[in-house]
């Protein structure tokens, strides 16, 4: 091979390798096309202001408003209605509120009540999945290492990633100023401060937390990150296709992890179950952390106890 040949190749790489980045931004229809082992999944985004469902193969998604009277039999019934002429076989779920055991814990703040207990898979007739939604968003969001999704929305969603485990996490409920993080960088905060004041609340939350949880890389995504001027240093935008990714992932086996982290190159099932050691170890610091940042929260508001 000639000197010349060698170099334009070499050029020829860098520059695909430049291009990338805009090339592996996911589109729905890409999401939507990348077939999980199952034959079919519908997605479900259930969000505070609308719920938004995607399937497999499908080009676009669809929407329906939600709000305070939003109950889970009414959800079921306004995505049967969209979804009427696309074919699944499994159903993944993303719930504003916490999940134990693939169920709501909780009821949500934004939406109606009968939440917990309520059984999808029977009124759907298909398996379920339920996921917080915020990790759902992050799940899709991985790229590997260990990742802190923030998602800026009607509340904080947020979730914690190492090595393909999950913790979902509901930090925008600390104590934050005279409330919490999520009354600051929620909606009623950008409504109520405006767009100025909003962000710097952002940067600023972003930044504790960040200090407190030292991730690899954090991923801002939700509605609103849009509405920054511009990202906290080390953190990239979420795309809105990301929670529709991580859905699609909840059924798709090992595809959960990004390829270089999936179980081909983790050879032992002692090497995963490390990566979740690892994780319960991070999560446990980062308690600690987070539990002294609320302490002198409540102090800065409150004053000595």
């Amino acid at each position: 091979m000639s000197v010349k040949s060698s170099f334009a190749g070499k050029r020829k790489r860098a520059a695909m390798r430049q291009d990338q980045p805009d090339a592996l931004k996911p589109s729905l229809k890409a999401v939507a096309g990348r077939r999980p082992r199952v034959k079919s999944v519908l997605v479900i985004d259930v969000g505070g202001t609308s719920v938004k469902i995607l399937a497999t193969g499908q080009p676009e998604s669809r929407s329906f408003r939600s709000g305070p009277k939003l109950t889970p039999s009414r959800m079921v019934s306004g995505v049967k209605k969209l979804a009427a002429n696309w074919t699944y076989d499994v159903v993944s779920i993303g719930y504003p509120g916490p999940v134990l055991g693939g169920r709501p814990s909780a009821e949500p703040v934004n939406l109606g009540r009968g939440w917990i207990g309520f059984d999808f898979a029977q009124a759907f007739g298909r398996p379920v999945k339920v996921m917080n939604d915020a990790a759902m968003q992050a799940l899709g969001s991985y790229q590997g290492g260990k990742m802190l999704f923030l998602g800026l929305g009607t509340g904080l969603g947020s979730a914690l990633i190492a090595n393909g485990v999950v913790e979902p996490m509901e930090l925008g409920h600390l104590p934050y100023k005279k409330g919490t993080y999520e009354d600051y960088v929620g909606r009623a905060g950008l409504e109520r401060g405006g767009k100025k004041k909003w962000r710097r609340h952002v940067a600023d939350v972003v930044e504790r937390l960040m200090a407190a949880l030292r991730p690899d890389e954090t991923v801002i995504g939700g509605g609103n990150v849009k509405k920054l001027d511009a990202l906290p240093w080390r953190c990239r935008a979420g795309e809105n296709a990301n929670a529709f990714r991580g859905g699609f992932r909840l059924w798709a086996g090992t595809d959960v992890l990004p390829s270089n982290l999936r179980p081909e190159r983790v050879r032992s099932k002692q090497k995963l179950e490390g990566s979740e050691l690892a994780l319960a170890d991070w999560i446990d610091d980062a308690r600690t952390v987070i539990g002294n940042l609320r302490a002198r929260e409540l102090l800065s508001c409150c004053g000595p106890v």
